[in-house]
């Protein structure tokens, strides 16, 4: 019955281990593009809010697994519908709500939106973090999103910018503060087959 998050410098894997973690555990997964993708649903949609207020939790799960990946951040651009436009506080209020929901039942993983902030009072819940050296998540962005070793390099200052402007609707800066996990995984010194057994051992005790 535990939850897990999952924070990472971009490049550095999260997504990939977020969902090996709960592939082997029989964990829900709820990334990014889920979680935005529920945040602009239950915004707009008269029947999204009805199930995210009144239906049990593993129906709200069931919900939001349908919705396709929004692909592009809320926090980069704005819908073309301007009633549908979420600023940064509506939308960190919508996080507010949306993860703990997803939470609630346990045995879910988490991946980026804040996690470590929202849930850091839950009861068996662990945080992980994930970093590694610039050129390595460039090789890891090369490989897996099939850009050039120039394009990764943008890829990653846009989205570390994104990371920034995403928790400063926290408050917060220290995102990547070590004190807040209880674990720090460095990828560019572990495999992700050795990165996935550190955590499986954390997580079973």
């Amino acid at each position: 019955m535990s939850v897990i998050t999952i924070s990472r410098q971009f490049g550095a894997g999260g997504k990939t281990f977020g969902r090996r973690i709960a592939d082997t555990l029989g964990y829900y997964y709820a990334d990014e593009d889920i979680i935005e993708r529920a945040v602009v649903e239950i915004y707009v949609s008269s029947d999204g809010k009805k199930i995210f207020e009144s239906e049990p939790v593993d129906k709200f799960k069931k919900f939001i697994s349908k919705l396709n990946p929004f692909g592009t951040s809320l926090m980069e651009l704005p819908l073309n519908d301007k009633e549908r436009y979420i600023d940064g506080f509506k939308y960190f209020e919508l996080l507010s709500l949306i993860i703990p929901k997803i939470a609630k039942d346990g045995n879910a993983v988490i991946v980026g939106r804040g996690g470590q902030y929202i849930l850091h009072n839950f009861e068996n819940t662990y945080h992980i973090l994930l970093i590694a050296k610039k050129e390595d998540r460039i090789k890891f962005i090369e490989e897996h999103y099939r850009a050039s070793s120039t394009r990764a390099a943008q890829m990653i200052k846009r989205m570390d910018k994104r990371r920034a402007n995403l928790f400063s609707y926290f408050r917060r800066k220290d995102y990547d503060d070590q004190t807040l996990y209880d674990l720090v995984i460095n990828m560019s010194l572990l495999s992700m087959d050795k990165a996935q057994e550190l955590a499986i051992k954390l997580i079973n005790g």
